[in-house]
């Protein structure tokens, strides 16, 4: 059971969820989309959203700004969300334009303002759950994507709520966050990707 809790953690930790997002919803679309470009997309996700950041991880661990990936001291997450706010960024303004593929440029949209309201809350010397951020925000995005396509998503809308509460678990078990910090986490994950729907759906 301690296995299985924590592999929650792994699976779906924070950097994984652009990536995810993105396979996700070149799954679901109906519309056309070339593969050559799907590809370059979903690398340039990899490069900017995962490499970039790992990358980076190592860099402040030498510069002793941080001690572990885990993050567990709030001082530690400031610089980690400051550079993924420009990541993200980077996404929006270089990967994916409103009028070629709307859906995807308003969910990094949502994943920047998620992403800025976490760093917010460091500036209270909140910790809010960046992986109940993350798997909020994705459940969120398929029921839109389930809506706006008319596609029946309800197996996998209600597998990834399971894996909401698979992830509260984890975090708890690990004593990696509080009840509190767990729920500031779902909300400030599914609000941004809710009022993005306004612009897209």
């Amino acid at each position: 059971m301690n296995f299985f809790l924590r592999l929650a953690a792994y699976i779906f930790h924070p950097l994984f969820i652009p990536l995810l997002g993105a396979i996700t919803y070149y799954n679901i679309t109906p519309r056309y989309n070339e593969s050559l470009i799907v590809q370059s997309k979903i690398f340039a996700i990899i490069i900017i959203t995962l490499l970039i950041p790992i990358i980076t991880f190592f860099l402040l661990k030498n510069l002793n700004v941080i001690t572990s990936i885990h993050l567990k001291n709030v001082e530690e997450r400031k610089y980690p969300l400051m550079i993924q706010c420009i990541l993200i960024l980077l996404i929006i303004k270089m990967v994916f334009s409103p009028y070629e593929s709307i859906e995807m440029y308003y969910f990094f949209l949502g994943i920047l303002c998620t992403t800025l309201s976490a760093l917010m809350l460091v500036f209270f010397k909140f910790k809010a759950s960046l992986h109940q951020m993350g798997i909020a925000g994705i459940t969120m995005f398929i029921i839109a994507l389930s809506v706006h396509f008319k596609v029946n998503l309800l197996m996998g809308i209600a597998i990834f709520f399971i894996c909401n509460g698979w992830v509260a678990s984890s975090r708890l078990h690990t004593n990696s966050h509080t009840v509190p910090e767990l729920i500031t986490g779902f909300f400030i994950g599914i609000i941004p990707q809710l009022i993005m729907l306004n612009f897209w759906l």
